[in-house]
């Protein structure tokens, strides 16, 4: 059996979790106007143990979100991640933002593009199939009104993330459907963390440093 702590701070979503496996078993998010998790992540994981009655020493390892995302929210999410599994001898997980959104979706058939705004009419994307399989590796682009053409000429596109009101200004299809906007969550992290954990694919704690794809520009 795992228990895995699992924490999302890429954007504005606090979000964290406990899965027992590939389940779910407490949760605590919220998504805030202006970037708060050096505030509020360790007060939410200390309630996740309060409201589940498990101890911190029970958890068997933690899963972070490694971006791309916010530089500051990122930042933080891998220290407090780091920090526990020094502090308790466990392995840490990492995965791909886009991965994690991307299973916001459902679908009998068709792509998701999941997508967070990188600035500008940049967007940072990946591209999936209906089973998750990643065609495309994660990335990001200017965008412009030829963008994801290929699969829109081919097949229902689903756009899943806070740039998709930004992609609505370049592209005209009739394939493309734009999900209301989400963010990344916790929420959806319990299989793909469990399946990592399953294979021993860990990082290391160390060296790990969150995949911010763009070089950070202080305004």
């Amino acid at each position: 059996m795992s228990l895995i702590l699992n924490i999302e701070t890429s954007t504005t979503n606090c979000s964290v979790s406990i899965s027992e496996n590939d389940e779910i078993i407490v949760s605590q998010e919220k998504d805030f106007e202006h970037y708060s998790h050096s505030k509020v992540l360790h007060v939410y994981i200390t309630e996740l143990f309060s409201k589940s009655d498990l101890e911190i020493n029970d958890i068997t390892a933690v899963s972070i979100s490694e971006g791309p995302g916010s530089y500051t929210g990122l930042r933080i999410g891998s220290a407090t991640a780091k920090g526990i599994c020094f502090a308790l001898k466990i392995p840490l997980i990492a995965i791909d933002t886009m991965d994690i959104l991307a299973k916001k979706i459902k679908l009998p058939k068709g792509y998701i593009i999941p997508n967070m705004d990188a600035g500008r009419n940049e967007i940072y994307f990946s591209v999936f199939n209906r089973t998750y399989q990643k065609i495309q590796p994660t990335n990001f682009k200017e965008l412009k009104t030829k963008s994801f053409k290929k699969y829109l000429d081919s097949e229902l596109v689903h756009f899943v993330g806070n740039a998709n009101n930004k992609l609505k200004k370049f592209l005209n299809s009739d394939n493309a459907i734009f999900s209301k906007k989400e963010l990344p969550s916790s929420l959806e992290m319990a299989s793909l963390s469990f399946e990592k954990f399953s294979k021993n694919q860990f990082v290391d704690i160390e060296y790990f440093e969150p995949n911010y794809l763009k070089n950070f520009i202080k305004k």
